[in-house]
């Protein structure tokens, strides 16, 4: 670019500002995964219920989930049930994410249970269990090995998606970075910075779920 002078120094001036925003990202992600994941099993159970009317309500969630782009979602959450229910921008946020995230786990679980085969279900249930017994003790154990990984992943993509919770006010990484630009003036520094910390986040994750897909692996193959 014609004329600038880059200046990194900004970064290690404001390093306490990235680590603070990374680390409320990390927090923001963790407890809308937390929320998401129950929200998703019961959506995704959902999905194969022998209950008509639960069916096509589980899936009419998963499909308007999809559908509704999470920004939408996020402003719609935060301006008009956050005026409602009093809430800020902090909750607005891991609500927004819980919900969005909840969909697509609902199809990670959904598919995990289908994945175990059905003769394990019709074994439990002329041994005496009730549905909900061999669903609880026989198929969602396996199920959940299987929908690990696939989880792990969600929750990387979770971290990406909540950078955009900056528009509606989170205080997160993307948001202090936004208030650095506006303050230091060096954009291509601080927004090259942050593609790093998100990178480096997101890469961490990716290994460690790598390695527990390996020791999950082996331990089905000993």
């Amino acid at each position: 670019m014609g004329g600038y002078e880059y200046d990194f120094s900004v970064i290690s001036q404001n390093m306490d500002i990235f680590i603070e925003g990374a680390l409320k990202t990390l927090e923001i992600s963790a407890i809308a995964l937390l929320l998401a994941i129950p929200m998703g099993i019961i959506i995704g159970m959902g999905r194969i219920s022998r209950n008509r009317f639960i069916r096509i309500l589980s899936s009419a969630y998963v499909e308007v989930m999809r559908g509704v782009p999470l920004l939408v979602l996020l402003i719609w959450i935060f301006f008009v049930l956050g005026q409602f229910l009093k809430l800020g921008s902090y909750w607005a946020s891991i609500i927004g994410l819980a919900v969005f995230t909840a969909a697509f786990i609902a199809e990670i679980v959904r598919s995990g249970i289908q994945g175990v085969p059905r003769g394990q279900m019709e074994a439990a249930r002329s041994s005496g269990m009730t549905y909900w017994q061999a669903m609880r003790l026989i198929v969602l154990p396996q199920a959940f090995r299987r929908v690990l990984p696939p989880l792990a992943s969600q929750f990387i993509m979770l971290i990406k998606d909540s950078s955009l919770i900056s528009v509606i006010g989170a205080t997160e990484l993307t948001l202090n970075a936004k208030n650095l630009v506006a303050t230091s003036m060096r954009s291509i520094e601080v927004w090259t910075f942050i593609g790093f910390v998100y990178f480096a986040m997101t890469f961490t994750l990716s290994m460690i779920i790598r390695a527990i897909e390996q020791k999950l692996l082996a331990r089905e193959n000993s």
